[in-house]
């Protein structure tokens, strides 16, 4: 598929124009840390999703996260201010998780944008993917479901199951997902709420799930990080020891479940060990990352492939129906500059 990233400095953005062509947005609200590559997985997923159509994607960043100085010299260049957005004409959009900094997620400095961002999602998107935090506050601010707070952090591949037959699930044979979280959200809050169930796991719980809006879009929400690249657990994992072990946490953090090699699994305990005897920040200069590494196999990434292959192809097919007159209008109005957001609650 032929994927060109829109860098483009109008305040006025286009949707992609032809039956096959898309325009993908992507707001990216992950840490300067894992900013980089939370891009490039989304990216690789799109870019791999539908060989013989077209995509154009538009990065942006809300200016609540907290960046570094460099980082946002960096991204000057290649990222736009999610106010942009409100003006934009997508087909389709993806928001990321974030760092979690309140106990509350209407406490976080970006929850105003979060919530803007279903507005606008539910009435100018064909369809749109809430990843992780994003799909947390999305179902909070639309339904007040609250997220769940686990005994411990869920970290690990775990396998999950089909719910309920849906053409974002057609050919997806979930085995392993990736997992990494504080919190869950209730799979009996969500049906009570109108989400279908995708996928789930008898230990992680829900996966994915979905809705359609009354504005028009297809809802999706991701607990899960499918576009996760198979070391990307061991780096969290890694980050959470050196919290450990310069005192920024109590206990030493339990590994990823049914994730590394029994060998790599030994490495891991002997490290533990060490580090719990003897605790003291440049240890972590000898965790045995590439070592343990070298074990990990991506079981999931032919599943997630498959799944954002059926999202792709749920807008395309959207984008060639007529829409209903609300909706139509809705957009006409948009394009005139007479909406800039959807409604508020």
């Amino acid at each position: 598929m032929a994927l060109v990233l829109d860098h483009t400095q109008s305040h006025k953005i286009p949707a992609m124009q032809g039956a096959d062509g898309l325009t993908i947005g992507l707001v990216n609200n992950m840490p300067d840390a894992a900013f980089e590559a939370t891009e490039r997985q989304f990216l690789d997923l799109v870019r791999g999703a539908a060989p013989e159509g077209r995509v154009r994607c538009r990065l942006f960043v809300a200016p609540e996260v907290a960046r570094a100085r460099k980082t946002r010299e960096a991204l000057v260049q290649r990222y736009r201010n999610v106010d942009e957005l409100w003006n934009a004409q997508l087909d389709g959009l993806i928001v990321t998780g974030a760092e979690p900094r309140a106990e509350k997620l209407a406490d976080e400095p970006y929850w105003p944008t979060m919530t803007r961002l279903v507005d606008w999602a539910r009435d100018n998107t064909l369809s749109t993917i809430w990843s992780c935090l994003a799909a947390h506050a999305a179902v909070l601010y639309a339904d007040r479901i609250e997220r769940v707070r686990l005994a411990a952090k869920l970290s690990g591949v775990f396998a999950c199951e089909t719910v309920a037959p849906h053409p974002l699930m057609a050919g997806v044979v979930p085995l392993g997902v990736p997992h990494s979280r504080y919190n869950d959200l209730p799979a009996a809050a969500l049906s009570t709420a109108g989400y279908q169930l995708l996928s789930r796991s008898t230990v992680a719980g829900v996966d994915a799930f979905a809705r359609h809006e009354q504005g028009g879009s297809l809802f999706v929400f991701i607990q899960g990080h499918p576009e996760y690249d198979a070391d990307s657990l061991l780096r969290e994992y890694r980050r959470d020891i050196g919290l450990y072990l310069r005192g920024a946490r109590e206990h030493y953090p339990a590994a990823p479940q049914n994730y590394v090699s029994r060998y790599g699994g030994s490495l891991l305990e002997v490290f533990r060990a060490r580090a719990v005897a003897d605790r003291y920040l440049d240890l972590a200069q000898e965790f045995p990352f590439a070592a343990v590494a070298a074990g990990i196999d991506n079981t999931w990434r032919r599943s997630a492939q498959r799944f954002y292959r059926n999202w792709i192809e749920q807008i395309r097919q959207r984008k060639n129906e007529p829409m209903p007159t609300s909706v139509s209008l809705r957009r006409r109005h948009r394009d005139a500059g007479l909406v800039t957001a959807g409604r508020r609650h």
